[in-house]
């Protein structure tokens, strides 16, 4: 009874604090505008987000650039996780790849999506193909490091069980393997998830003709900041969303744990 009623707190508490958080932020945005007495083009207040907002939505153009910067976030977050997972379980089978591509994987999270993003939109034209691309690299490395940690904090007496039992490769994998690092895997997924969302961003600022990010640039040329906040807080609503699709996955694939 006592764990139940705590439960029911926890939850409570939850719930007011995805209310009030916002109700609060918004306040302290309108009370510095007010008290600083800001221009629109520095600060614009929460109203007139709001109507710029309605106006965008209005007139399609949020719309159509949302759904151009979903498609290239869904098709590099795809591309990523599956690169990531098929590299990782072999990395993570062979010790003697890994101590090879190792040292390069790891050089290659040095350098910034930012300062790269400009020679692939130059090498691959500044269609959906490159910003699909910044988009799975972006979303590689973490992905990829989950995939080998997980496969590889399997025990080892249970591969030996299923050995013993004359389990196939595709069984041990099936049974054992992909059940015992899915954990580990979809934390990498969630922190790739997000992460997908900056690489397709980065990849529409440096050049693009459609996509929030170019909206953005739209906003901040024409010194529409509104405009600019109405790109952002979309994009967090994205992020947001995608997060909350991976925690429902986990949810579903991982209720095995909870029985």
């Amino acid at each position: 009874m006592e764990n139940s009623g705590r439960k029911q707190k926890n939850k409570g508490i939850r719930r007011a604090s995805v209310i009030l958080t916002p109700v609060i932020f918004l306040i302290l945005w309108q009370g510095l505008v007010a008290l600083f007495d800001l221009p629109a083009f520095i600060l614009p207040t929460p109203v007139q987000v709001l109507d710029r907002f309605i106006r965008a939505l209005s007139d399609g153009s949020l719309l159509r650039h949302t759904s151009a910067t979903l498609v290239e976030i869904l098709l590099g977050l795809v591309a990523g996780i599956i690169i990531a997972i098929l590299l990782g379980y072999t990395l993570s089978r062979s010790s003697f790849l890994q101590n090879i591509l190792q040292p390069f994987l790891v050089a290659s999270q040095a350098i910034p999506t930012v300062a790269i993003a400009p020679l692939l939109v130059i090498w691959f034209g500044p269609g959906i193909f490159s910003k699909v691309l910044i988009c799975a690299l972006i979303v590689f490395f973490p992905v990829l490091v989950n995939t080998i940690v997980g496969f590889q904090s399997v025990p080892d007496n249970l591969r030996d069980l299923l050995r013993s039992m004359r389990a196939t490769r595709w069984q041990t994998l099936r049974l054992l393997e992909l059940p015992a690092a899915l954990p580990v895997l979809l934390g990498g997924l969630r922190v790739g998830a997000t992460l997908s969302v900056i690489g397709a961003v980065v990849g529409e600022l440096v050049g693009a003709d459609r996509g929030l990010g170019f909206l953005i640039n739209v906003g901040r040329g024409q010194y529409d900041t509104a405009l600019v906040f109405v790109g952002v807080f979309t994009l967090v609503f994205v992020a947001l969303s995608l997060y909350g699709g991976v925690l429902a996955l986990e949810n579903h694939l991982l209720r095995w744990k909870g029985e």
